[in-house]
């Protein structure tokens, strides 16, 4: 019996979709990996202590019985909950009653999942762009974990705001696909060089964000000057042509007042700033922009 309960904890524990479970006085006793990810809220925060005040929207949605046969399944409601980084958080989310072996209500299981998120059926068809779109959705669920994270332990977290140089020129005169494999390109250059606890994606449609962990002032602005010669290296060739490519790069550690979308303009003005003193720059700011 032990070990049967252990793999169905195991199998929520992966579960795609958010799940919580709620006891009878409204404590939470589980809060799986998708649920981490999309609220922000760590496992450590909430379980344990009542489901906190920004996701009260959670447990206000239509509530279902497994038990009431003769009734149709509650569907799943549109509300707005609040991410852990303050931010608005639409999710689509349903409710069931969870009952013991006699019938006695025990609890009750939330199970949801961001209202932008596509059906659990695979398209017919992707574009380069949904693959794109998909991509950039993943990336940013592990960058507001990686900022929950660091919140939660105290630790150190930065990020790398990177734009190529050349990437509008290069669409304008070559065209799309060619700016699309030069990404890919600089992409992979990148991605061989990151260093322990860093991560890194693409943001936008011509940008890459880095995320590090444990970062330190000086070591940022030095990891970002480095990043900069590493981008030189990138062979992209186009028709036979080798296309000499740079980076900008921007960046910023988290203030303790800080948000996410906080720091994320910061580095985004850091790059902005690369980009005006000629490109193939990096600055690092620290501290709020005014």
């Amino acid at each position: 019996m032990a070990e049967r309960a252990e793999l169905l904890e195991a199998a929520l524990e992966v579960y795609r979709e958010g799940l919580a479970i709620l006891d009878e006085s409204g404590r939470v006793i589980f809060w799986n990996r998708a649920a981490e990810s999309i609220t922000g809220f760590s496992g450590a925060q909430v379980l344990g202590r009542l489901i906190p005040g920004g996701l009260d929207a959670l447990t206000s949605c239509p509530l279902g019985d497994a038990d009431d046969r003769c009734r149709p399944a509650v569907p799943g409601a549109l509300v707005h909950a609040q991410h852990q980084c303050g931010r608005d958080l639409p999710v689509v989310a349903r409710r069931l009653v969870l009952r013991d072996g006699l019938g006695a209500r025990v609890g009750s299981a939330t199970v949801f999942h961001r209202a932008e998120e596509r059906a659990a059926f695979p398209q017919a068809q992707s574009t380069e762009g949904d693959e794109l779109t998909e991509a950039q959705a993943d990336f940013q669920e592990r960058l507001e974990l990686a900022y929950a994270e660091s919140r939660n332990t105290r630790s150190t977290l930065a990020v790398l705001w990177i734009a190529v140089d050349q990437a509008a020129m290069l669409r304008k005169t070559h065209g799309a696909r060619a700016c699309e494999a030069m990404l890919e390109d600089v992409e992979r250059t990148l991605a061989n060089a990151l260093a322990a606890g860093e991560e890194l994606g693409r943001w936008g449609e011509d940008e890459f964000l880095l995320v590090a962990r444990e970062a330190a002032g000086t070591g940022l602005a030095q990891r970002a000057q480095a990043l900069t010669s590493v981008a030189r290296t990138t062979d992209f060739r186009w028709w036979g042509d080798r296309i000499s490519l740079s980076v900008s790069v921007g960046g910023s550690i988290a203030e303790p007042e800080d948000n996410l979308p906080a720091l994320l303009e910061r580095s985004r003005q850091a790059m902005e700033a690369s980009m005006r003193a000629g490109g193939n720059h990096a600055t690092v700011v620290t501290g709020r922009i005014a």
